[in-house]
């Protein structure tokens, strides 16, 4: 239990209470990692196992839900049904800023299955596609019908989409804010700086190696395959259940229960399965309040998710950014200096950005990072928000800065990185990928070659730690089932698995013997799964659940079979007592139970958790520079995490965070049309995302020489790296450097010919 809290900045000055130590833990508010300082035990007696002692932890589990997901037997938000149901959808408005001066509903509210149509009481619009109007409908079809009879007259208000047209002088302003003292009204807005520019800047021109280059990512979309929103099953009595697509089960029960007017002990929220979120699904949203707010009026369940168009106009995105960077390096390819000016592009919202030099030691350094706002959709979380980012600029420097001093791609990562992991991490990556037989290691290939082969490498930085926030229940049953049961929710990266995997670990029992239950705030509590927090909260809670349930057991067979506890254990063949010798298997000694069984709660302890994962990934690519067209051969990723629960689950989410940063770095760009004011591929026919065509060959890697004996998150740091390689691998194969993502065949081949005019 947290005690007392404190800033995340320093460790406290202040004692901690008798018995605990002060620990600094991860938190995710909203998708993004937060720091705190809390009052944890001291010590604790029991651990993990001993790796080499484990039969399913650290091995390869086939996930216990596998067989609902592929049959279709598993239940998602969108397949909620109920007696009397409605869909609801909303209306959006097609201009990036407007005034509703009038909204016409009648003419909807008539038509056939039509329930209810109501103004949301926007009186301006702040982003294009805001929500203003919502209809209910017997179907979705009808529904769909209603909106096209809303009428509605637009006042016009000036607005911008873009970057440029953002910090253009006398740009309409996007978000009214209250200014500071002095400072003057427009879209970008200072958020910090660092270091000291004037030194930095002479640094830089005093070096033998220098460039200045301005490098940017594009807005991308979560894309995930279940949209946002709920069911939520009202009907008019004192109880309702919320079905929701959710990172978080109990991020929606509270607020819920407001919007429905209901106790907050009347509101149940479940959260089975759910299809997707990447850090863009924390709280109700707009749909679930208005979800909430329709059944509260109509006393009648309804059905509101997302259509694929309000996903990429309203649901969130990631942020894009700019980047100035200036930076030098020394003869031997030591850095030098860096300078960073960086713009986020965060729509209505702020975006994200961590900073500059990010991972890499840099002899002095300073930045001003800014955010500019514009009159698109607000970015959220999304998987290690702000960190592709960083990890494209500085990765992109360095390997410009490499080739001018005619230095080792490779060597010069590790020669400016001063935690060692990621030299063998770099060094690992880099045998698999066949650099050390590469003929372009310090110097790119030729863009007059037909087909040029090149390699990139980027590393990557994420905390994975966790909290205490989740409750865990173990129950041992006197006909010998077991179950394990909190609140969580699980996106899709096996939670279900390793919390039974834990419990048969420590009681001998294979894994599908224990019966993982999840996805209701009638459990234990949890904490939202953002941040890679899941597996470092929730891990250790199982553990404790787990370590007690086994010593309630022992005490419970130890009169019985007259002996002492601590001469009992288990394994595979069942109870062994020490002391004469005797066994039993695990369905005797459960019938010796009361008839109530026996539980026992679990709950967080930080010698079980650990935080800090290191990740360096590797990417092969085929540059054709008579079509433009890159192809990606092979990408290699490896990362630590503590001791892995699952590395089957553990390499598929090496193998995604690869592909994810693919799609990032060949294909993914949210599309604006500036004058017009329009989205132009706000659907899955004009957003591009890799597919099987684009798959290269990929080597998942589990960090086997990270021997700390605790748990951690990582799939956020097998996101952050990839798309970085594969931009560098570009430039390797054929001396062009795409500096603005995504690298698509137009921008290569007009790059390759800039290339041949200068040559």
């Amino acid at each position: 239990m947290i005690l007392r809290e404190q800033s995340p900045q320093d460790e406290p000055k202040t004692p901690p209470a008798p018995g605990k130590k002060w620990q600094r833990v991860t938190v995710a508010e909203n998708g993004q990692e937060v720091e705190k300082w809390i009052e944890v035990d001291a010590a604790s007696a029991e651990g993990w196992p001993e790796r080499a002692k484990m039969r399913l932890l650290n091995q390869d589990i086939t996930r216990v839900d596998g067989p609902a997901k592929v049959t279709g037997a598993a239940q998602y938000a969108h397949d909620m049904r109920a007696p009397r149901m409605v869909y609801a959808r909303f209306l959006r408005c097609p201009k990036p800023a407007a005034k509703i001066e009038k909204i016409s509903l009648e003419a909807a509210a008539k038509m056939p299955r039509v329930v209810t149509a109501v103004s949301l009481g926007v009186e301006e619009t702040r982003f294009l596609g805001q929500p203003i109007a919502v209809v209910a409908a017997e179907t979705p079809d009808a529904a769909e019908e209603a909106l096209r009879a809303i009428e509605v007259a637009y006042g016009a208000l000036p607005w911008v989409l873009t970057h440029e047209q953002a910090v253009a002088e006398n740009a309409p302003i996007a978000v009214k804010r209250k200014l500071k003292e002095g400072e003057k009204p427009g879209n970008r807005v200072d958020e910090r700086k660092s270091g000291d520019r004037d030194a930095v800047r002479a640094a830089i021109e005093a070096a033998p190696h220098k460039v200045e280059f301005t490098y940017t990512l594009p807005v991308q979309h979560h894309a995930c395959l279940e949209t946002h929103g709920v069911m939520v099953d009202f009907r008019g009595g004192g109880e309702a259940v919320v079905h929701a697509s959710t990172q978080g089960t109990f991020t929606v029960h509270d607020d819920a229960a407001e919007k429905l007017g209901l106790p907050a002990a009347k509101v149940r929220a479940n959260v089975q399965y759910m299809g997707g979120g990447f850090g863009s699904k924390f709280g109700l949203g707009v749909e679930g309040e208005w979800a909430c707010e329709l059944a509260r009026r109509l006393g009648r369940p309804v059905h509101l998710l997302l259509t694929r168009a309000d996903e990429f106009l309203f649901a969130g995105n990631r942020s894009g950014a700019v980047q100035k960077l200036a930076g030098a390096m020394a003869a031997d390819g030591t850095l030098l200096a860096l300078d960073a000016e960086v713009d986020k592009l965060g729509g209505v919202s702020r975006g994200s950005f961590p900073g500059q030099p990010y991972i890499y030691k840099v002899g002095q350094s300073s930045s001003a990072i800014r955010y500019v706002y514009t009159n698109t959709d607000g970015a959220r979380a999304m998987r290690g928000p702000g960190h592709p980012q960083a990890s494209f600029g500085i990765e992109s420097l360095i390997d410009e800065l490499a080739y001018l001093a005619g230095q080792d791609l490779l060597e010069v990562r590790k020669k400016n990185l001063e935690d060692k992991v990621y030299h063998r991490q770099l060094e690992r990556v880099a045998r698999e990928i066949g650099w050390y037989e590469h003929p372009h290691r310090a110097k790119p290939g030729a863009h007059t070659e037909e087909l040029g082969v090149g390699i990139g490498f980027a590393i990557s930085t994420w905390g994975g730690g966790g909290s205490p926030a989740c409750q865990v229940d173990v129950r041992i049953q006197r006909d010998g089932s077991a179950t394990v049961t909190c609140g969580t929710q699980d996106l899709g990266t096996g939670t279900r698995t390793y919390m039974a995997t834990i419990v048969a670990e420590l009681l001998g029992l294979p894994a599908t013997a224990v019966e993982a239950r999840i996805g209701s705030s009638e459990y234990g509590a949890a904490n939202p799964s953002g941040g890679s927090t899941t597996v470092a909260s929730l891990a250790p809670a199982v553990l404790e659940a787990a370590l007690g349930a086994r010593a309630k057991l022992y005490a419970a067979l130890a009169p019985a079979l007259k002996t002492k506890p601590e001469a009992l254990s288990l394994d595979v063949e069942g109870l062994l007592d020490a002391a004469s010798g005797k066994r039993m298997s695990w369905k005797q000694l459960c019938a010796l139970l009361p008839s109530e069984g026996l539980s026992a709660r679990g709950e967080w302890k930080q010698a079980h958790a650990g935080r800090g994962v290191h990740g360096a990934q590797a990417a092969k690519v085929e540059v054709d520079t008579l079509t433009g067209r890159v192809r990606v051969l092979k990408m290699v990723g490896i990362h630590d995490c503590g001791i892995p629960m699952n590395r089957l689950t553990l390499k598929s989410q090496i193998n995604g965070g690869m592909i994810q940063a693919l799609s990032y770095a060949l294909l993914e760009e949210r599309v604006l049309e500036p004058a017009l004011g329009a989205a132009l591929n706000a659907d899955f026919e004009g957003y591009k995302i890799a597919g099987t065509l684009e798959m290269p060959e990929l080597v998942p890697l589990v960090d086997d020489d990270d021997t700390r004996q605790v748990v951690m998150g990582m799939s956020e740091a097998a996101i952050i790296p990839g798309h970085s390689a594969i931009a560098n691998a570009v430039h390797n194969a054929c001396g062009l450097r795409v500096r603005d993502l995504p690298i698509t065949p137009d921008k290569v081949l007009m790059g390759l010919e800039k290339l041949r005019t200068q040559s």
